[in-house]
């Protein structure tokens, strides 16, 4: 029986990013993917180019990222997610897998509706979405406020930065958060190509 070799999975992070908070976690989320082996490609959604959409219609995993601004996603990213409508027509995104982070000011910031929408926008779009996989952090006495998931969310990955603080006030272990997010996602869909490439053999 010959061997089946299945291609590298392919994850784009797109995300929105108002003060340069949320592209510091999407670069973690990136560097997360890259070294679960797959390809990334990061994509700014307020700026998509045509060759840009083409990226995320070829993908096999997208992560979506946004800042939390008054409870919910930012304009720009809305405006990226009602732009996609085409696609949610014609199914373009279907059975890709999903996944989402954020960031807000506060603690809490209501950042779990953000989640809770980009988890409805793929499923809208019929995408497989992917949790966080991580238990809380920082939620007892010998607990830390370096620990994985120190928010915890489980929907996806959530940060907090100062509002008043500049890009390099992003929490790292937000940042170390954001980078498991992308790691998980890229073995996700490494296992998604995986099967299908035995499927289209067998």
């Amino acid at each position: 029986m010959s061997q089946v070799v299945s291609p590298e999975a392919r994850v784009v992070v797109a995300y929105h990013s108002g003060y340069g908070h949320t592209a510091v976690l999407a670069e973690a989320v990136g560097r997360g993917a890259a070294k679960g082996a797959a390809l990334v490609d990061l994509v700014a959604v307020d700026t998509l180019t045509d060759a840009q959409w083409s990226l995320l219609d070829a993908a096999d995993a997208v992560i979506f990222g946004t800042p939390t601004y008054m409870g919910g996603a930012s304009a720009g990213f809305h405006a990226f997610a009602e732009a996609s409508s085409g696609r949610y027509l014609r199914g373009t995104w279907a059975d890709k897998i999903a996944a989402g982070f954020t960031n807000s000011a506060s603690k809490s910031g209501d950042k779990l509706n953000t989640l809770n929408f980009l988890a409805a926008f793929a499923a809208q779009h019929h995408m497989i979405w992917v949790g966080l996989g991580l238990a809380p952090g920082w939620n007892a006495l010998q607990a830390s406020e370096s620990d994985l998931n120190r928010l915890g969310f489980w929907v996806g990955a959530g940060a907090q930065t100062p509002q008043d603080g500049g890009v390099e006030t992003v929490h790292e272990a937000d940042i170390a958060t954001a980078e498991h997010l992308g790691s998980r996602v890229a073995a996700q869909a490494a296992a998604l190509v995986a099967g299908r490439a035995a499927l289209a053999a067998a």
